[in-house]
């Protein structure tokens, strides 16, 4: 019989059912998973803001997760980089970095966690374009809040739109591209898997 329908992420389908145990699992591997990316940096010599895989991640846990597991995924990666840990950008530690140029990214990750959760529920995951959607509107959530960060920095927001936003918007296209083919694969796959299993 299938399961993987009444499920409401590729996650939570695969997991099912999700108890507290699962659950806890499932946020501290994705916030372990957001730190692994925040290690694939490529410094920018014109602004401050470095390229990392972090939002691919971000976006990424959100759409498997959901809403909830994905935003406490973001909060938990948060903390446990606060701490200490060298789970930020080339690993980097400690609440300070919740106050430098990137803060504004970090602090949106588990908004757009959230919102692109939040659309995957609602089936957007299940093709190509709808899951290219639920992406984008997860990583403008991300630009948005670096730039709102930056302008309160510099108090350009025509600078900062340069330096925290305009450059990134091709590489985040990239990896929009990767995430929202991933999903709707796994899905298929996983009615294969299904029907096989009847």
């Amino acid at each position: 019989m299938n399961t993987y329908a009444k499920a409401e992420t590729l996650v939570g389908a695969l997991a099912a059912p999700l108890d507290w145990t699962r659950s806890f699992v499932l946020v501290v591997g994705f916030s372990l998973l957001t730190a692994l990316a925040a290690q694939l940096v490529v410094p920018l010599p014109f602004t401050p803001v470095p390229l990392t895989g972090q939002s691919f991640a971000v976006l990424l846990t959100g759409a498997l997760l959901g809403p909830r597991l994905g935003a406490l995924a973001m909060l938990a990666y948060l903390a446990e980089g606060a701490l200490g840990l060298p789970f930020f950008r080339a690993g980097a530690g400690g609440v300070a970095h919740l106050s430098g140029a990137t803060a504004g990214y970090l602090f949106a990750f588990p908004a757009a966690a959230y919102v692109t959760g939040l659309l995957a529920e609602r089936g957007w995951d299940r093709r190509f374009l709808t899951a290219a959607a639920a992406m984008a509107l997860g990583s403008l959530v991300i630009l948005a809040g670096g730039w709102a960060w930056l302008t309160f920095l510099t108090g350009d927001a025509v600078g900062a739109f340069k330096l925290g936003v305009g450059w990134f918007i091709v590489g985040d296209l990239i990896k929009i591209a990767l995430a929202a083919a991933a999903l709707p694969g796994g899905w298929a796959l996983l009615r294969r898997l299904g029907a096989r299993g009847e």
